[in-house]
């Protein structure tokens, strides 16, 4: 018997280890023009195949059950895409060239002399691309929706497309209901395929050109250049523009089209490479298939690959799930609780949070606050992004992430309590330093082959601040050749930065050695302190008050023998001073901690954060909850040090929040790719998400 068990388990050995790759990309097409097209390619490249389905939802079921491997789609159905049910992710997004990158702008199209405003669409026939896609329906009605343009009380009213459908006098948007006013203007059964002949931008288009229609909502680059002196668009502001004018009149401006598969690296891979290796074929040409943007869009210069890890979610941003959440159902208000699910990291963060919880619940039963936790602030991050949670503080090199990824700042922590009582008081500051102990007699041009205590990887003083300077006098990014090692929470595990790190404090298997938590001993202001003084360490970049918390009897079990004397600060061009002197020696002044949420949440947020540092901040009685203080750690959800917390002002950019000086240091960190993280590029690399793309690989 054991001899069969054993030919049998090497048999399966044998088998899976020679389990080939994927032998060609099946691509999956929805009309008879795109498979004309597919075949061409694949007679061109061995490397295709070509599977025809009805529709885009019978092609991401395919996909979704290996029957088709990928398909180009829009924003609307990358988000459908994305979901849970089905759980494909964009690997490769289209480029329109200079004038957009890999966005492109959302307008409204009307024919030039037609005398009417955005605002006076109402009873107008509408052209749009297809329901659910980007520029021809999310955007458009989801922006008439914001303006109270078209007045909709949510389902419990009436379904949105019969509130659309009652707004126009007719229209055709593909993949309507058959029969509804919403098809009346198609020509071809109002399938959302090419099978009808007003689908798409260049449908949409000739449903406006055909006189069907009286407006067509498009993509920026639709109207044909011939075209252009017959055509306006119209303006937010209810003015018209001209069609080329489109940077300035815009109803927004979203992601580009990208393609789409199954979470698997491997094929993700290979899509990539056959793409790139398709050669005497035009992949962006339609022409001789007798319709347009077939498989990609006709106007794509060039194809992106993705950062690793980016989901539909990251690849869409912030601002455009708001939009497409505006126009779900499910996401109506008054439907969901009206806590605000705040996000923690950590066992002694969520113990925090679960007890302010408990606290927040009213005389009906209602808790104002809800806890959610991730391991890290990033996935926190992406949580509020996904409406898993709400909001969360944090320092200003995670409000930079955070904003990259579409997120504001809301409210900013406030150290000084004479400033707490004025709405318009100065924004709270602090300094970035770095301390040594007096007997290393370290300066700061002394620092290189020492080893290193941070807060955490990206976190402002700790990391941000420093290394941004040492990269402007280096100019290399490798920071493992100036320093020898040290502690950076968040570094990978085999990193020189991790080498220092004391974890949870067990001996062996600790899982929390280097984590970017509390459950790492060395982790933020007072553990990067804990690591210096512990001998971890030859300098700790942290805050300026830190020293003085965690010294001369003040602090936890650790810092009881810690004398404040024995240690100073040091700084470019200077000789070390004394820890009370961080105004004339720090490497920076930086913005204050901040609550960031979704633009949408903004309101919300700040409602019940004022109502909860009424009952539990600084000036209050009550002895049940303290909201700014931690009992079993520091700076547990916010800073030990808070006074208050201030609203930041409606409309201001976390750019404007972190101010020049700051973004300035950030911007110059990131010529270092490695400093950038792994959500950061995902949220960024494309120029409607504001930051140049950081890609190298096109096609």
């Amino acid at each position: 018997m054991k001899p069969l068990l054993c030919a049998a388990l090497l048999g399966f050995l044998a088998t899976v280890l020679a389990a080939p790759g994927p032998e060609k990309v099946k691509w999956c097409v929805k009309s008879d023009a795109e498979l004309q097209k597919c075949n061409a390619l694949a007679a061109a490249s061995a490397a295709f195949s070509c599977v025809k389905k009805d529709n885009t939802i019978d092609c991401i079921i395919a996909i979704k059950a290996g029957d088709a491997d990928a398909i180009t789609l829009d924003g609307g159905d990358i988000f459908t895409a994305g979901l849970n049910n089905y759980d494909l992710h964009p690997i490769i997004a289209e480029d329109y060239g200079p004038s957009s990158d890999t966005c492109y702008y959302a307008v409204a199209v009307v024919k030039k002399g037609s005398g009417f405003g955005i605002r006076d669409l109402a009873g107008k026939k509408s052209c749009h691309t297809g329901l659910g896609k980007s520029a021809g329906w999310n955007i458009p009605i989801g922006t008439l929706l914001s303006m109270n343009i078209i007045e909709w009380k949510g389902i419990e009213d009436k379904p949105l497309e019969e509130a659309v459908g009652d707004f126009f006098q007719s229209s055709c948007a593909p993949g309507a209901t058959p029969g509804s006013k919403l098809c009346q203007l198609c020509k071809g059964g109002c399938k959302r395929s090419h099978e009808e002949p007003y689908y798409d931008y260049a449908g949409a288009f000739q449903c406006l050109a055909d006189e069907a229609g009286e407006v067509a909502f498009v993509k920026h680059l639709t109207v044909p250049d011939s075209e252009k002196p017959n055509y306006e668009l119209l303006c937010k502001d209810n003015t018209r523009a001209s069609v080329d004018s489109y940077k300035t009149c815009h109803l927004a401006r979203v992601p580009a089209h990208a393609v789409v598969t199954r979470k698997d690296a491997q094929l993700a891979e290979f899509i990539w490479t056959s793409l790139s290796g398709v050669q005497g074929f035009n992949l962006f040409s339609s022409e001789g298939y007798g319709s347009k943007n077939l498989m990609f869009k006709d106007s794509t210069e060039k194809l992106v690959q993705l950062p690793p890890n980016t989901d539909s979610f990251l690849y869409l941003g912030a601002e455009y799930m708001s939009i497409v959440r505006s126009l779900k159902k499910e996401q109506m208000p008054g439907t969901a609780s009206t806590a605000i699910k705040w996000c923690a990291v950590s066992h002694a963060e969520t113990a925090k949070c679960d007890t302010w919880s408990i606290n927040s619940v009213d005389d009906q039963g209602n808790a104002a606050i809800e806890c959610q936790n991730a391991p890290t602030v990033e996935e926190c991050l992406k949580k509020i992004m996904r409406k898993e949670a709400d909001a969360m503080a944090v320092d200003g090199g995670q409000v930079y992430t955070a904003g990259k990824c579409g997120l504001v700042p809301v409210m900013v922590e406030q150290y000084d309590e004479n400033k707490c009582s004025s709405s318009e008081g100065t924004a709270s500051s602090y300094y970035a330093v770095a301390v040594v102990k007096k007997s290393s007699g370290l300066t700061w041009e002394g620092l290189k082959d020492k080893r290193s205590c941070h807060t955490g990887i990206g976190r402002t003083a700790g990391w941000n601040v420093p290394m941004g300077l040492i990269y402007k006098q280096q100019k290399d990014c490798d920071f493992t050749k100036f320093f020898s090692s040290g502690c950076a929470p968040g570094a990978d595990a085999d990193s020189p930065f991790c080498k220092q790190c004391a974890g949870s404090g067990k001996a062996v298997g600790d899982e929390s050695k280097c984590k970017a938590s509390t459950d790492e001993q060395y982790y933020g202001y007072a553990g990067a302190f804990r690591c210096l003084v512990e001998n971890a360490g030859d300098v700790a970049f942290i805050k300026h008050t830190i020293v003085a918390e965690n010294s001369d009897g003040k602090g936890p079990a650790w810092a009881s023998n810690v004398n404040s004397s024995d240690y100073q600060l040091i700084c470019p061009g200077k000789a070390p001073v004394e820890i009370s002197e961080y105004k004339s020696c720090f490497l920076s002044e930086v913005p204050a901690h901040a609550v960031v949420t979704r633009p949408e949440s903004r309101s919300d947020v700040i409602r019940v954060l004022q109502e909860q540092q009424a009952k539990f901040g600084a000036s209050s009685n009550d002895p049940t909850f303290k909201l700014f203080q931690s009992e079993q750690g520091k700076n547990l959800l916010f800073k030990d040090s808070t006074q208050c917390l201030q609203e930041v002002a409606a409309g201001k950019s976390y750019e404007q929040f972190l101010g020049s000086e700051y973004t300035t240091v950030m911007t110059g960190l990131r010529e270092c790719s490695q400093t950038t993280s792994d959500l950061e590029k995902s949220c960024s690399f494309h120029s409607c998400q504001d930051l140049q793309s950081v890609l190298s690989n096109v096609v």
